[in-house]
């Protein structure tokens, strides 16, 4: 009864208090303070870039203008009405958003769920704000971060394409990820589906460090099946990062603003596949606004997923062929990065079996030309091809074209 009654209390205390990091009874805690609402009189720097974050139709360009002329984020929010309208770009609506944000804003609940979530809150106020991010013109007020930032990240590359890659680009960004981290650079990408995917799954198995820049909340991961993934990176030593409030969710709106901080974080940005009208073409000019350098991975000609990536090497990306490139850039000495081999063949594969594997390369091929190589009946590659698929050897792609697994 007494461990009860002793919990009760301190429940009672939270729902009072004011978070801040406390020791107390051995346990990292919630430090109480004895008001209960948050005020900007009582509040840091921290908090009260914790709350400018979540007030509506307000955005880092107009809280640089803000703290450029009212001087900090507690400023901002003790301020009249009168004297927010008096800066550039904030008309009478932002202004009473800003000076009744308490109605809008829940920073203690915020916080609370931060905490319990396993986040903390990086701001513009912290020592630990990544610098290449304050360089851009519209650096995020806060980012919360799921894992940790680390200060070899200034060493990091962007990755970014399409969600419904070719084999090829999903391979490329594999094995440029791997091969990247491997050699020392931190891997960004946006945690979507396809090449940011294959992006953060080759730099993890090269026990490198990734970083994933999601446009959501972290209560609300998308998509959600890479939930798991997002878990790796943050057990792993690297780090989910967002923008948003906890409870945010993934819209049209927030993928663009997730693509300026891949971008921004990064001294580069590798574009592995896109077409005409991808989201990585957004990254890819946000990156050049920002001063950052474009790669690229050629595509097929007649492949519709390249057309975008393609027209960037046209206007001035460098064409890259191997991580090499990208390292040379950096002016640095890194460890080399590996030659991946191609797969060999299972020990028990003979016959048929052995001999249509091997007819198989690292990319896509059709099964008239696994014929012709085999030198095998149509029939016979037909039934061995299935065969090797049940063995999860092969992958039958659309088109009926083939591909040796990873």
């Amino acid at each position: 009864m007494p461990a009860i009654e002793g919990e009760n209390q301190a429940r009672k205390l939270l729902a009072q208090a004011i978070i801040t990091p406390k020791i107390l009874c051995g346990e990292i805690l919630l430090g109480l303070r004895p008001s209960s609402p948050f005020t900007a009189a009582g509040m840091t720097d921290d908090e009260a870039y914790a709350a400018l974050n979540m007030i509506p139709r307000l955005g880092p360009v107009r809280v640089r203008r803000l703290l450029q002329n009212l001087g900090g984020p507690v400023e901002i929010l003790k301020a009249s009405t009168a004297r927010l309208q008096a800066v550039e770009g904030i008309g009478p609506e932002v202004a009473e958003s800003i000076h009744g944000w308490e109605a809008a804003v829940d920073l203690l609940e915020e916080l609370r769920l931060a905490k319990e979530f396993g986040a903390r809150l990086v701001t513009l106020a912290s020592t630990d704000y990544p610098a290449p991010l304050r360089e851009i013109h519209d650096p995020p007020t806060v980012l919360y971060v799921w894992g940790t930032l680390d200060g070899r990240d200034r060493h990091s590359v962007g990755v970014v394409g399409t969600r419904k890659p070719t084999h090829y680009a999903s391979e490329c960004a594999k094995k440029f990820s791997y091969q990247m981290a491997y050699a020392g650079l931190t891997v960004v990408s946006g945690l979507a589906r396809g090449v940011d995917t294959a992006a953060h799954q080759g730099a993890l198995a090269a026990k490198g460090r990734t970083i994933a820049v999601i446009g959501s909340g972290l209560l609300s991961v998308y998509p959600p099946e890479n939930l798991p993934l997002a878990e790796k990176i943050a057990a792993s030593g690297g780090a989910v990062v967002t923008e948003f409030s906890m409870k945010v969710t993934a819209d049209r709106q927030t993928f663009p603003m997730r693509n300026r901080i891949i971008s921004g974080l990064s001294f580069g940005l590798l574009v592995v596949e896109a077409g005409g009208r991808s989201g990585a073409l957004i990254s890819a000019n946000q990156a050049t606004d920002q001063g950052r350098a474009v790669y690229v991975i050629p595509g097929r000609i007649d492949q519709p997923n390249a057309i975008g990536s393609n027209r960037l090497i046209q206007q001035g990306a460098k064409l890259v062929t191997s991580a090499a490139d990208i390292l040379e850039d950096t002016g640095l000495l890194f460890a080399e990065a590996p030659v991946l081999s191609r797969k060999a063949a299972p020990p028990d594969l003979t016959g048929p079996e052995l001999a249509v594997f091997e007819a198989l390369g690292a990319d896509e091929v059709l099964m008239d030309e696994v014929v012709a190589r085999s030198g095998l009946p149509t029939h016979v590659v037909s039934s061995t091809l299935l065969a090797l698929e049940m063995k999860k050897l092969v992958r039958r792609l659309a088109g009926s074209r083939f591909v040796k697994t990873s």
